[in-house]
């Protein structure tokens, strides 16, 4: 990436400036994650400006976004620090007990029932490690992973490229979400089902998803009244009206006991999926990272225990 002129003036400091400014889209947050002032993160971004040759970030009114160029370096430079970090964690052992480090995951509201125990652990043996949650679209999941804008992606993945890991946290089913007594609950059938008016989960608001592709394989259809775009949203709103959901089974259990809703079995073969924590291979030379894999699988067996 740099010849032998550029490696001259360069500073592996700038990298991690890039990273963080990558992850935070904001100079001022990226300036407080580095303990440094935003004019030093902004100096910094020239210095990296001027070695690379591109703007990099091009300012908004909400803060920064990645040029077409800062995409393209995200992986390698991605790559560079996680090979950096390994060389140096190999000299001074990760310890959770003492680690002030900052770890982010990508997942979606549906598949965050890992969630209460990974900090209950983490509030046990690793204080002082913050937990980031970032929403994630599974369109982005790869792209995000990596950019390093997110450390781990937990989400039910069917295909993976080979420079991933995916560990398996969980089982998840889906099933149709209702209030309580609701007529569908009487008759769960399919013919019953397509006759229901539907509420869809669309991050993108796209107001199809695989159950509509099922139903058309099957010369079926149905009405989606509703498209909303996060699971929680939609677990709110099934129980105030007559609308009907598939939603994750393990994610209605969590929250049974908030709200008024029951549920039936998807009238249609729609396979259960595996919840997995997924990270780059290239990533797993970081004993941090592999500490918050061994817990994230702990967190995921006891959110199935608890569920």
């Amino acid at each position: 990436m740099l010849n032998q002129v550029d490696l001259s003036r360069a500073d592996l400091n700038l990298l991690v400036l890039f990273e963080t400014v990558l992850e935070e889209r904001n100079v001022g947050r990226a300036a407080a994650r580095l303990n440094l002032s935003a004019s030093a993160v902004s100096h910094g971004l020239g210095r990296l400006r001027r070695l690379l040759n591109d703007p990099l970030f091009l300012k908004t009114p909400k803060g920064v976004v990645p040029s077409e160029r800062a995409k393209e370096l995200a992986a390698p430079i991605a790559d560079i620090l996680a090979r950096v970090r390994s060389v140096v964690s190999s000299a001074e052992p990760f310890d959770p007990e003492r680690s002030r480090r900052r770890f982010t995951i990508g997942t979606a509201d549906g598949f965050s029932v890992f969630l209460p125990p990974l900090l209950d652990e983490i509030a046990r043996t690793a204080p002082a490690i913050d937990i980031v949650v970032r929403h994630m679209q599974m369109e982005s999941a790869i792209t995000d992973l990596d950019g390093r804008l997110i450390d781990v992606a937990v989400a039910p993945f069917y295909e993976l490229p080979a420079r991933f890991a995916a560990q398996t946290l969980y089982e998840e089913e889906f099933v149709v979400a209702a209030r309580i007594g609701h007529p569908f609950l009487q008759n769960p059938t399919l013919e019953n089902y397509c006759r229901m008016q539907h509420l869809l989960v669309a991050p993108r608001g796209d107001p199809t998803g695989l159950v509509d592709r099922l139903l058309e394989s099957r010369n079926l259809s149905r009405r989606v009244a509703l498209a909303v775009p996060n699971f929680m949203l939609a677990l709110d709103l099934v129980v105030k009206t007559e609308l009907v959901s598939v939603l994750p089974k393990r994610f209605i259990e969590m929250h049974a006991g908030r709200f008024a809703i029951a549920t039936a079995k998807l009238p249609l073969d729609l396979p259960v999926g595996s919840v997995q924590a997924v990270a780059p291979k290239a990533a797993l030379m970081d004993d941090g990272l592999v500490w918050l894999l061994e817990v994230l699988g702990r967190a995921g067996r006891q959110s199935c225990s608890i569920a």
